[in-house]
């Protein structure tokens, strides 16, 4: 996928689009996109914390996972279970 796609998908997250909003985490995840799930995150995004935290916890993060928590995303019980 070109940048110029995943602008376009970035253009319907910001206009409320769920779907283009998960497509664009998993292409992120993928691609080990920190930022761009951070984004999706402030945007709103679950599925986004959700790969977030996962790949945080596999390569031991902790910056990560403590910006998840700081950020409401995950409570020190997720961080946990996840870990």
């Amino acid at each position: 996928m070109t940048g110029t796609d995943r602008d376009v998908l970035r253009q319907l997250v910001e206009e409320g689009n769920e779907d283009a909003a998960d497509h664009l985490a998993r292409l992120a995840a993928a691609d080990g996109d920190v930022d761009t799930l951070k984004y999706l995150i402030d945007a709103g995004n679950e599925s986004a914390g959700d790969l977030l935290a996962k790949r945080a916890a596999e390569q031991g993060d902790l910056e990560t996972l403590e910006y998840l928590v700081d950020n409401g995303v995950m409570s020190a019980v997720d961080r946990r279970a996840k870990i």
